[in-house]
């Protein structure tokens, strides 16, 4: 039989559902709870939280800002490997739970929890991000998963328990919104309800975060990004902390339609599922990343490291940002980066972000080796022959063996 649990830290967002567990917390285990709310640029206002966790009886209440620690720690190290998770998703919603999971288990060292709780499902993504983060870091912490444990399995059962319990219901919540949205600085999601149907193009009122391609501005928008060893530091000149920064490529991208996405991804407990997505800023930084990857990487260290990212990309999406792999697959992509540096110019027209130029000081292409004009000696055309010949020695072996 397992121990009683003393005190759990929740991760507590204020919404119906985090507040409904909050009560069943208290019901169910009788333990003492403690809240903790992050601030990862989801863009709501958080104080409201505060109060409906006061008005529950909660006395430890945390409400931490992390953008910087989101975008420096997470995101940057993230995006200097171009993750991409089958080929199109940029991960927001998952890089995103590890340091929220982080930070729950901090908080219940500092006061005394012997277990933490979140809001995720039984049949999403979310829970196992959430729950190998906590055993990473604390092996022996004690996980409480309401979704796997409650009889609370439909939206009535939640508003019925919730009016009984006089928990506050926002008023659109009876009419509540017909998909689910998950957002922070780097992205927003949107899944579910009457986005479930992938034959149905996704209407208008899905996207928050950026406009219409169609109705964007008719005249193109250039701006430049600077990097210093793979990671954005300036935009348009003006240096920028890290969540400044793709705050502000979030606006540019936002306004000319940018960084949507309409997939039906593989989930890691082996459904598939279609969200929305927007990813404004974040598209353009990876396009830009790219751009001054393609003149100061080596090939070799190039080709490398696109045979690296899925791997990478998928032990994001799964879960396992504290994992030996993705911490040795991270000091390979660092190493990598310590060219990447200079200035890219990105065009950024109707839904498109182009690089529309590119400069470093650690630029390896040669004007003097590739020009169709004369090369002054740089580069002796015959010595093509050689290597062709060699390249192709085993082909001409095989050509002439099947020919007898």
């Amino acid at each position: 039989m397992e121990k009683k649990v003393k005190k759990v830290v929740l991760a507590y967002s204020g919404g119906l559902d985090t507040s409904i567990i909050l009560k069943w917390l208290q019901d169910t285990y009788g333990c003492e709870v403690v809240t903790f709310t992050a601030d990862l640029g989801q863009g709501e206002e958080l104080e409201p939280a505060r109060k409906k966790a006061q008005m529950l009886g909660i006395k430890e209440i945390f409400i931490e800002d992390l953008r910087e620690e989101f975008v420096r720690d997470f995101v940057m190290p993230m995006f200097r490997a171009n993750a991409l998770y089958e080929g199109q998703y940029l991960l927001g919603t998952s890089i995103a739970r590890p340091l929220i999971a982080k930070r729950q288990i901090e908080i219940a060292r500092q006061v005394g929890a012997d277990a933490v709780c979140h809001g995720a499902t039984g049949k999403g993504n979310d829970q196992v991000r959430f729950e190998l983060t906590y055993y990473a870091l604390e092996p022996n912490i004690r996980v409480i998963a309401p979704w796997r444990e409650w009889k609370l399995d439909s939206r009535t059962k939640l508003l019925d328990y919730a009016e009984k319990n006089q928990i506050p219901i926002a008023k659109d919540k009876r009419g509540e919104a017909p998909f689910s949205v998950d957002a922070n600085l780097l992205h927003i999601s949107a899944e579910g309800k009457v986005l479930e149907d992938p034959w149905q193009e996704p209407e208008e009122f899905v996207y928050s975060r950026t406009v219409s391609p169609e109705a964007a501005p008719d005249k193109p928008e250039y701006l430049e990004i600077e990097f210093e060893k793979g990671d954005p530091v300036a935009v348009n000149g003006k240096r920028l902390s890290p969540a400044a920064l793709l705050t502000e490529l979030n606006a540019i991208g936002g306004r000319h339609g940018i960084g949507r996405l309409d997939l039906v991804e593989n989930r890691f407990v082996g459904m598939k599922s279609r969200g929305v997505y927007e990813t404004p800023g974040g598209t353009i930084w990876q396009i830009a990343h790219r751009g001054i990857e393609s003149i100061t990487l080596d090939r070799g260290a190039a080709h490398l490291k696109d045979e690296l990212m899925p791997r990478y990309a998928e032990l994001v999406y799964y879960g396992f940002w504290f994992a030996p792999e993705r911490e040795m697959l991270q000091a390979a992509i660092d190493k990598s980066q310590a060219n990447v540096s200079g200035t890219v110019r990105i065009k950024c027209y109707k839904g498109q972000a182009t690089v529309a130029g590119r400069k470093s000081p650690n630029s390896l292409y040669s004007l003097a080796h590739v020009t169709f004009e004369e090369d002054a000696g740089a580069y002796n055309q015959r010595d093509a022959e050689g290597f062709i010949k060699l390249n192709a020695l085993r082909l001409r072996l095989a050509a002439a063996k099947r020919k007898g």
